[in-house]
């Protein structure tokens, strides 16, 4: 049985990262196998600043007020202080807030963040030359 020669590679673009190609860092600080901190929380806490309230945050991001509940939760416990502050409901209404900790962990996650996907995207050029151009669809 002949197999044939698997065609030549295209010459190297290093040019801008072509339309098709589509990169977004995503990365979680875990301690143990827990994640003290990633994507979702870290949008929780951004929708919690915005809005002042765990439910509103919830609604926002397509989760429950118990799932957003149980990101707080988690988040307030895997910290050195609570990043999120809340108040009960009734007459006067609750409420959540960020707290000095809280919105410095969003600032610091969000930095990091903007860091890792600007050296990605210096990268992904080089990258994306070895990927065939039919590949993916």
């Amino acid at each position: 049985m002949k197999v044939a020669p698997a065609p030549p590679m295209p010459a190297q673009r290093l040019s801008p990262v072509p339309a098709r190609a589509h990169a977004q860092t995503r990365f979680r600080v875990q301690i143990k196998h827990a994640v003290a901190i990633g994507p979702g929380k870290a949008d929780v806490l951004q929708c919690i600043d915005e809005t002042g309230s765990l439910a509103e945050a919830g609604r926002r991001l397509g989760m429950s007020y118990q799932r957003v509940w149980s990101l707080v939760q988690a988040m307030n416990r895997d910290f050195v202080e609570p990043l999120v502050l809340t108040q009960r409901g009734g007459a006067a209404g609750g409420g959540a807030q960020l707290s000095a900790t809280g919105r410095k962990v969003l600032e610091l996650y969000r930095r990091i963040e903007a860091d890792a996907q600007r050296a990605m995207l210096a990268r992904l050029p080089e990258l994306v030359a070895l990927i065939r151009p039919e590949a993916g669809s």
